[in-house]
């Protein structure tokens, strides 16, 4: 294929709304699908992947677009030289293709940037001296740490979707004259619960202050809609978004953004330096210093269009494989599954339990070594959040958390529920042994060294 092939007519930068691309069909595809791992009895078998709430398997189109980006790729916006502009043109294409994602106004910037916590703290670099800032002690620690302690309200994690709306009221309400800014997440990233984001919105809007979306796990399974849910910013990663090329984005309104300093110098955020004058750039630039991740920018905006064209697809395969998961672990005696909101909360494909009488560790690398399932244990940079939920589980300080997506099928589902009611009922059928990774078999013939690959 051609590079003039793949090129399209110059994009606008007119927003189209997030939910406006519903093609029906089949699930994208997704690279290593036909993933084997060897299991500790010296079978092998396919990966089921339950991880994808850390970082989710790449797209076989995001994988095909950047092999078609590669041939040409250049630097972009300095250069007159053909593949310079050729690659310029994909980069800020990909600029448009994030902004039409998320549903944003004409006049949001789309600034990229490593991730999701890069996002917020770029943000956080940008947020007026004189703000409050309100979040809830649910979030994730890349939503919950950036910004000053000294002018941040942490709320405990609300009980209900009406208390998280009704405590935002109440510390608004108390919050000292000036700017404020209510920081909330689409969906935990503990449970997969969806937070009342226009709800909120509302309630932040009336008390003057404004609302950043951290749709790092929302993103990739429902839409997102900055216009429609009267947000000002949302972050998220290209590597929840089966992009893993190490580009986010941070979309949104541009007064606070453009008023402060650039948060890196370089090159690119300048429009002009002498000797004793530096003149910084506005709109996405200013923040943008250096070479920018033009693959990674690639990457992300063919995942959106991709996660755009697919979302009727992606959500009924996801609908489905969740309901299948809860109903099966609900049935195992130890089993505890844990929600801020209740059973009954709309949520996304994450699952968060505990079995009765193992560590978290020991569940994790059992499912690993011996059914070839991919879980993740610990606290998940929730360490407030998973506090709160393990609370009347003393013997539990962790927890496991099973999140699917596009690489996870129904035979996984039933892999895993069966595993787990095996070492509920049963155990571990090997000894395990704490390691450098935190648990594995006491005699494992596995070799999971990592060849080297360059």
């Amino acid at each position: 294929m051609s590079i003039l092939s793949i090129l399209e007519p110059a994009s606008t930068t007119t927003a189209r709304p997030a939910v406006a691309r519903h093609a029906t069909g089949s699930i994208p595809a997704t690279v290593g699908s036909d993933l084997l791992v060897p299991l500790a009895d010296g079978r092998v078998t396919d990966y089921a992947n339950f991880d994808h709430g850390a970082s989710a398997p790449c797209l076989e189109s995001v994988r095909a677009s950047v092999e078609a980006a590669l041939p040409s790729y250049a630097s972009v916006h300095r250069g007159n030289g053909y593949a310079s502009r050729i690659t310029t043109q994909w980069y800020e294409r990909a600029r448009a293709e994030v902004h039409a994602f998320v549903g944003a106004r004409d006049d949001d910037q789309v600034i990229f940037t490593r991730q999701t916590t890069d996002a917020l703290n770029l943000l956080a670099h940008a947020v007026p001296a004189d703000a409050t800032v309100i979040v809830f002690e649910s979030e994730h620690h890349a939503a919950l740490l950036p910004w000053p302690a000294e002018r941040t309200v942490r709320l405990p994690a609300p009980r209900r979707p009406n208390d998280a709306v009704s405590n935002i009221a109440d510390a608004l309400r108390n919050a000292p004259e000036g700017p404020r800014l209510v920081v909330v997440t689409g969906a935990s990233n503990v449970t997969g619960e969806i937070f009342p984001i226009a709800e909120i919105a509302a309630v932040a809007k009336a008390h003057g202050a404004r609302v950043c979306l951290d749709a790092a796990q929302l993103a990739p399974h429902r839409p997102v809609d900055i216009a429609g849910l009267d947000v000002d910013w949302v972050a998220l990663s290209g590597h929840k978004l089966y992009a893993p090329y190490g580009a986010g984005a941070l979309i949104g309104r541009a007064d606070w953004l453009d008023a402060a300093e650039p948060y890196l110098y370089g090159g690119g955020a300048t429009t002009a330096v002498t000797g004793d004058l530096v003149v910084w750039a506005t709109g996405p630039a200013r923040h943008e210093g250096g070479s920018p991740n033009v693959i990674g920018a690639i990457a992300l905006a063919s995942a959106c269009a991709a996660i755009s064209n697919h979302r009727d697809a992606i959500e009924q395969h996801e609908r489905s494989l969740l309901a299948r998961l809860r109903t099966g672990l609900a049935q195992i005696p130890g089993v505890t599954t844990y929600s801020i909101f209740g059973e009954d909360a709309d949520r996304v494909g994450t699952v968060c339990f505990t079995v009765a009488g193992l560590t978290s560790t020991l569940v994790s690398a059992a499912l690993s070594a011996e059914y070839g399932i991919g879980v993740r244990d610990g606290r998940f940079c929730a360490h407030p959040l998973v506090g709160h939920l393990l609370a009347d589980s003393p013997e539990h300080g962790t927890a496991v958390r099973a999140s699917l997506g596009l690489g996870t099928t129904r035979e996984h589902v039933d892999r895993l529920v069966a595993a787990v009611r095996t070492l509920a009922t049963s155990g571990p059928r090997s000894e395990y042994a704490e390691s450098a990774h935190g648990c594995q078999p006491a005699d494992d013939p596995r070799d999971l060294r990592a060849p080297r690959i360059w």
